[in-house]
C-alpha cells in the first residue's frame, strides 16, 4: 500500500490489482461488509421484510455459533468475532424481547453445550450489558432503555445460574477471566439479593482474588460491589468482605513498604493491581469508613490506610489524585466531627479487637467513636499523609519558575491547568491536616526545611514542594504560631538565598520566597518592617538576570499591593512620609532593568497602592508623580508627531507611545475612577494620535492592498489603536457614579475619531476593540447610549456582519464581539432597536438566527440567548408592536430553531435551543400571541387558531426533513412539546427521545415505545381537568361534559 501511495514512483496496476483483490477477498472484505450491516441495523432495521429481518439475524448467529466453536477458531478469529458480537448487540436492541423473547434461555442454554461457545456468550451478555446501562443515553430512548432494563433484570436469575456454574467448575483460565468480566458489567445494576445473599462475595475474596490471572477484575469486582447504596441494609456483608479482602491483600501485597521504590520494576499486571486496590480502597472508604471503624477490627482499618499511605508515595499522578481524593474525604470528615456537638461526647471504649455488632450504625449516631478517639486513631496516619502532601506538592499558578526536561530553570508561559487543579485540591487537604493538628504540620515543615539548610535533602524539586506547601496553609494556624513558623522560614529561606551560589539556585530561591511571602498578607499586615523589607527585597530581585525572577517579582508585589495597599499609602512610626510616596520617587531605579511588560506590572501594582488613598487630592498627587515619566516621555513624542507626522513611521516610536499606553490600561485598571484626572490629560492627544495613524494604515492599505496589514509598522500601530479602546474601556468600567460625565465629555469625540475609521477600513484592518469598547460603554451607561445606537449600527453592525456571513470561522474575535454588542444594546436600549428602519431591523432578526447557526458553541449560545431576550422583550412591549414582530418573525425563528435543534453539528447548544423552543411554545399555549400567525385569507386557515397552526407547521417541517418518521411519532412528539414546555428537564428529554427516533427508519413496531410517551401526555391532561373542575369558570363551556 505504502508503495502505491508513493507518487514519486511510476503507478504499478499489477500490485494496485493485489491490494484491491486482497481487501475484498480476504478479512478486509468481511468487515467491510459487516460494518455496512451495522449501520443498516442501527437506522434502516425497521423498513426492512420481516422474512429478511429473520434472515440477517440467522445468519449472525448462524456465523457466531461456527466461529467460536473450537477454541483454536475463538483464538484466531479474536478481533473478528467481537465485531460479530457487537453486530448481533444492535440487533438485540431491535428485536429483543418483543420479537425474540427466547434469546436469554437460548444463550444459557447454548453455553452448557460448548465452552468456547460459552466464553464467547459471556462476552455477548457482557456486551449487552453496557449497551443497556452504561451506553444507552443517546442511543436508545428512555422508553426502549427502561424497557430493556426491567426485561434484562427480570431475566437475570438464568444468567446469573450461569455465572455461577461456570465459576464453581470451570478450570480454563479464559473462561474464568470472561465470566468475572462479565459479572462486573452486572454489578451495578442487578438486585442486591444475589451480591450479598449468595456466596458470591466469599468466592470473589477466597478463589479469585490471589491467582494472579483473576486478581486484577476480581478487585474491580469488588470496587464495584463497594461503591454500591444499600442504605442501612446488608452492614454484616459489607464489614465481612472488607476483612476478607484486607486479609487477602496482605497476603498479596504485604506490607508494601518499598513499592514507590520498586514500582518501575513491576511488570504491567502488577502494576495495574496496585491501582485497582487503589480504587478498591478510596471507593469502599469512602462510603463505609464509619461502618468500619464501629465493626471490624482497628488493625484492619489502620492496615487498610496504610496501604493508601504507601501507594500515595508511588510517582504516579493518576494514581495519586485517586488517594488525594479519599484523603481529602477523611480529613475533612475528621475536621467537621470536631465542630460538631454529637460527635464530641465520650463514647465508649475503642473498638480495639474484636467489634461491634454489624448492625452498628455508620453513619455517626450514638454508636460512632467521638472525634477525639478518630484524631487519636487516626494520628500516625496524618502524620505520614502530611509528609506524602508535602513531598508530592504541585506547582501553584503564582510560580513562574520551572524546571526544564534539559534541567535548566525557565520562565513558565503556559499554564498548566492539570497541575494547577491539583495544587487546589492538595491546598485544600493540607489546610484540614494543619486544622487537625497545626503542631504537627508546623515541625514537618521546619525539619524539612532544616534538611534544606544542611544540605542533606537539598534539591530544586525538593524545596520547591516544601515552600509551595508552606504557601498554601496561610490562614490555617492561628496568628501567634503562623508568626513563630513565618519568621523562622523566611529568615531561612533568605539566608539559603546568600548561601547558593549560581543563577539557576538564587532564582529557585528567590522564586520561593516570593511565593511564601505573597500567601501571608496577614503576616505582614501585622508587621510592617518585615512587610518593608520584604518590598526591598522583591525591588531588590526585580534586578536579577533570571527574566522568571523579575516576572514574579513584579507578581508578588502586585499581590502584596492589593492586599496590604493601606500601609503603603498610612504614614508609619518612624517613617518620614508614607511607602508609597518613596517608592514613587524610586520608581526610575527600581525598574531600570525591567522589561515593558513587567514595567507595566510594576505600575499596576502602584496603582493598587494609590486606590487605598482616600483624600482625593493626595491621590491625584500621587497619580501625577506615578505617571510623571509616561507623561513626559508622550508630550515629547506627541510633539514631534506634531510637527511631522512622518515621525509616526518610525517602528522604535510607536513601539514606545504602545508601551506609555499600555502603562496608562495597569495603572487605571488598578487606581479606578479616580485616573480621572490622567485619562483628562492624555484623552484628546490620544483621539489625535488614533486619527492619525488610522490615516497612516489607510494609505499603506491603499497603496500595497490587504497584504499592508501584516507589515511591522502597520501592526504596531494597530496596537497604539487597540491600547487606546483599552484605556477607554478600562476607565468605564471604573466610572462608578461619572457615567453621565462620560456620556458627555468621553463618549462623543470617541464616536467620532472610531466608528467612522472602522466602518471604512478594509476588514483586516477592522479591530475587534472596537465592538468592545463600545460594548462596554453600552452596558455602562446603559439608555444614555439609546441616541447613539442608529449610528452605531450603521457602522459597526453591518459591516461587521459582512465580515461574518460568508463562513462561520473567519474574524472569532470579532463574531463574539459583535454578538455580545447586539444583546448589550437588546438588554439595555431595546427601544432603540424599535427606531430601526424595517430593512435594517430585518437584517438584525437574520443576523441573530445567522448566529445560532454557528458550531461555534461560544457564538450558537450567544444567539440563542439574544433570541429568547429578544422575543421576552417584544412580549412586554405595546401589543401592537409585538404582534407585528410576531407576525413578521415568529415562524420563521421557530423554523430555524428545530433545524439547529435536529443537526448534529448544533448538539452543544441542545440546552439553550430547548430553552428558546419552550419560550416559544409557552407563548403560543398560553395564548400570549394574539395576532394571527398565518395568512387568514387562505381557505385552508379558516377556522384555525395559532395553536392549532404551530403545531401544523411544526408537523409539517418535521415530516419534510425526515422521511423515515411515521406520522404518529411527528404526532406525539409535537403534542410532548406543547404538553412538557413548563417542565425543561421533561422537555429536553422528550426532545432529546425524538432525536434519538430521527436517526432509524420506522418500521411496523416503530410506536411500540411511544405509548408509555402518550400516557404520560394523558394523565398530564388529566390532572390538569380535574384540577381545573374544582375552580369554577376555569373550564370552558365546550370542555364540560354535556349533562345527561
Amino acid at each position: 500500500m505504502d508503495s502505491i501511495l508513493d507518487f514519486n514512483r511510476e503507478f504499478d496496476v499489477s500490485l494496485f490489482d493485489r491490494v484491491v483483490d486482497a481487501l475484498y477477498t480476504g478479512k478486509g472484505a468481511d468487515f467491510i461488509a459487516l460494518q455496512i450491516l451495522e449501520k443498516l441495523i442501527q437506522t434502516k432495521w425497521k423498513i426492512l421484510p420481516i422474512e429478511q429481518r429473520t434472515g440477517i439475524k440467522n445468519f449472525i448467529v448462524e456465523v457466531i455459533l461456527h466461529t467460536a466453536s473450537t477454541e483454536e477458531s475463538l483464538r484466531q478469529n479474536k478481533v473478528y468475532l467481537n465485531k460479530l458480537n457487537l453486530i448481533l448487540v444492535q440487533v438485540l436492541k431491535q428485536e429483543w424481547p418483543q420479537n425474540w423473547p427466547t434469546f436469554i434461555p437460548e444463550i444459557v442454554q447454548t453455553s452448557r453445550t460448548n465452552l468456547s461457545l460459552c466464553e464467547n456468550n459471556m462476552a455477548i451478555l457482557k456486551l449487552l450489558s453496557e449497551e443497556v446501562f452504561d451506553f444507552s443515553a443517546e442511543q436508545m430512548t428512555q422508553a426502549k432503555t427502561k424497557n430493556l432494563k426491567s426485561q434484562m433484570c427480570g431475566e437475570f436469575s438464568s444468567i446469573y445460574n450461569l455465572c455461577t456454574e461456570i465459576l464453581q467448575k470451570a478450570v480454563q483460565p479464559t473462561l474464568i477471566l470472561t465470566t468475572l468480566e462479565t459479572l462486573l458489567r452486572f454489578l451495578s445494576w442487578i438486585p442486591f439479593g444475589y451480591v450479598f445473599e449468595t456466596d458470591l462475595i466469599s468466592n470473589l475474596c477466597t478463589r479469585f482474588l490471589q491467582p494472579p490471572v483473576t486478581r486484577n477484575v476480581t478487585i474491580k469486582c469488588l470496587t464495584e460491589i463497594g461503591g454500591l447504596d444499600c442504605g442501612n441494609d446488608f452492614k454484616e456483608q459489607f464489614v465481612n468482605m472488607f476483612t476478607m479482602a484486607i486479609a487477602g491483600l496482605r497476603e498479596i501485597l504485604g506490607d508494601l513498604s518499598k513499592v514507590d521504590e520498586e514500582w518501575d520494576e513491576y511488570d504491567n499486571d502488577q502494576q495495574e493491581f496496585v491501582q485497582n486496590v487503589a480504587m478498591f480502597l478510596t471507593s469502599f472508604l469512602a462510603t463505609h469508613l464509619r461502618l468500619v471503624e464501629s465493626s471490624a477490627t482497628r488493625e484492619t482499618v489502620i492496615q487498610a490506610h496504610q496501604y493508601l499511605l504507601r501507594i500515595s508515595q508511588v510517582d504516579e499522578r493518576e494514581m495519586f489524585k485517586v488517594c488525594l481524593e479519599y484523603w481529602n474525604i477523611l480529613v475533612k470528615g475528621l475536621y467537621e466531627d470536631g465542630r460538631t456537638p454529637q460527635f464530641n461526647a465520650p463514647t465508649g471504649l475503642l473498638n480495639l479487637g474484636g467489634g461491634a455488632s454489624a448492625g452498628s450504625n455508620a453513619s455517626g449516631n450514638s454508636s460512632s467513636m467521638s472525634a477525639e478517639l478518630r484524631r487519636q486513631m487516626y494520628a500516625g496516619v496524618l502524620t505520614g499523609v502530611r509528609y506524602v502532601m508535602i513531598s508530592c506538592m504541585a506547582r501553584p499558578e503564582e510560580v513562574l519558575i520551572v524546571e526544564n526536561d534539559e534541567g535548566e530553570i525557565v520562565r513558565e508561559f503556559i499554564k498548566d491547568t492539570d497541575t494547577i487543579t491539583l495544587y487546589k485540591t492538595q491546598r485544600e487537604c493540607l489546610i484540614y491536616l494543619t486544622h487537625l493538628d497545626s503542631k504537627d504540620m508546623e515541625n514537618i515543615m521546619v525539619e524539612k526545611l532544616g534538611r534544606q539548610m544542611n544540605g542533606s535533602e537539598w534539591s530544586w524539586a525538593n524545596l520547591n514542594k516544601l515552600c509551595w506547601a508552606i504557601g498554601s496553609i496561610s490562614g490555617a494556624m492561628g496568628e501567634d504560631q503562623e508568626r513563630r513558623v513565618l519568621v523562622i522560614i523566611i529568615k531561612d529561606l533568605l539566608s539559603l538565598c546568600e548561601l547558593k551560589r549560581g543563577k539557576d539556585n538564587k532564582a529557585v530561591v528567590a522564586s520561593n520566597i516570593m511565593y511564601v511571602v505573597g500567601q501571608y498578607p496577614r503576616f505582614l499586615k501585622a508587621h510592617w518592617k518585615f512587610l518593608k523589607t520584604v518590598a526591598n527585597k522583591l525591588f531588590e530581585f526585580m534586578h536579577e538576570l533570571h527574566e522568571g525572577v523579575r516576572d514574579m517579582a513584579c507578581d508578588t508585589f502586585v499581590t502584596i499591593a492589593q492586599k496590604c495597599r493601606r500601609h503603603f499609602v498610612n504614614p508609619q512610626p518612624g517613617e518620614p512620609c508614607p511607602f508609597v510616596e518613596e517608592i514613587i520617587s524610586s520608581a526610575n531605579a527600581i525598574t531600570s532593568d525591567l522589561e515593558p511588560h513587567q514595567v507595566n506590572r510594576f505600575c499596576e501594582a502602584i496603582g493598587y497602592l494609590i486606590s487605598a488613598q482616600s483624600d482625593p487630592a493626595t491621590q491625584e498627587q500621587l497619580i501625577v508623580g506615578l505617571m510623571k515619566p509616561a507623561n513626559d516621555m508622550w508630550d515629547n513624542l506627541v510633539q514631534q508627531a506634531g510637527e511631522n507626522i512622518n515621525v509616526l513611521e518610525d517602528l522604535k516610536v510607536v513601539k514606545q507611545l504602545g508601551n506609555i499606553l499600555r502603562n496608562n490600561v495597569s495603572s487605571c485598571s488598578a487606581v479606578g475612577k479616580g485616573f480621572i484626572s490622567q485619562v483628562g490629560r492624555i484623552y484628546i492627544d490620544m483621539l489625535g494620535l488614533y486619527k492619525a495613524v488610522s490615516e497612516i494604515i489607510s494609505g499603506c492599505v491603499a497603496r500595497d492592498g490587504e497584504i499592508a496589514t501584516r507589515y511591522a509598522n502597520v501592526r504596531a500601530m494597530r496596537t497604539i489603536k487597540k491600547e487606546a479602546l483599552l484605556v477607554v474601556d478600562t476607565y468605564v468600567k471604573h466610572c462608578d457614579g461619572e457615567v453621565a460625565a462620560v456620556n458627555e465629555n468621553m463618549v462623543p469625540p470617541l464616536l467620532e475619531a472610531v466608528l467612522a475609521d472602522y466602518a471604512q477600513n478594509v476588514p483586516p484592518a477592522r479591530d475587534a476593540e472596537v465592538l468592545k469598547t463600545v460594548n462596554t460603554i453600552t452596558a455602562t451607561l446603559g439608555g444614555l447610549m439609546t441616541d447613539k445606537i442608529p449610528i452605531i449600527f450603521d457602522s459597526l453592525f453591518e459591516s461587521t456582519m459582512g465580515m461574518i456571513n460568508q463562513d462561520f470561522t473567519e474574524y472569532p474575535e470579532h463574531r463574539l464581539a459583535i454578538y455580545q454588542l447586539l444583546r448589550t444594546i437588546n438588554k439595555n436600549c431595546f427601544s432603540a432597536m424599535l427606531n430601526l428602519p424595517p430593512q435594517q431591523f430585518r437584517f438584525m432578526v437574520m443576523s441573530v438566527m445567522w448566529g445560532f447557526k454557528h458550531t461555534l458553541r461560544d457564538v450558537a449560545d450567544l444567539g440563542l440567548t439574544i433570541a429568547q431576550e429578544l422575543i421576552n422583550n417584544f412580549n412586554l412591549c405595546d401589543r401592537a408592536i409585538s404582534d407585528a414582530f410576531f407576525q413578521t418573525y415568529f415562524v420563521e425563528l421557530l423554523n430555524e430553531i428545530i433545524v439547529v435543534l435536529s443537526d448534529n453539528d448544533h448538539k452543544g447548544s441542545f440546552r439553550w435551543q430547548c430553552v428558546v423552543l419552550a419560550r416559544m411554545i409557552h407563548l403560543v399555549e398560553s395564548n400570549q400571541i394574539t395576532a394571527p400567525l398565518f395568512d387568514t385569507s387562505l381557505p385552508e386557515n379558516a377556522g384555525k387558531d395559532n395553536n392549532i397552526f404551530i403545531r401544523q407547521s411544526i408537523a409539517n417541517l418535521l415530516a419534510t426533513a425526515f422521511a423515515n418518521l411515521t406520522q404518529r411519532q411527528i404526532e406525539v412528539f409535537v403534542e410532548g412539546l406543547f404538553n412538557f414546555y413548563s417542565d425543561i428537564e421533561k422537555f429536553r428529554n422528550h426532545v432529546r427521545d425524538f432525536l434519538i427516533q430521527t436517526k432509524e427508519f420506522a418500521g411496523d413496531n416503530a410506536d411500540l415505545f411511544l405509548d408509555e410517551t402518550e400516557r404520560e401526555i394523558n394523565e398530564k391532561k388529566q390532572r390538569e381537568k380535574e384540577m381545573a373542575q374544582q375552580i369554577p369558570g376555569m373550564l370552558k363551556p365546550s370542555e364540560m361534559e354535556e349533562d345527561e
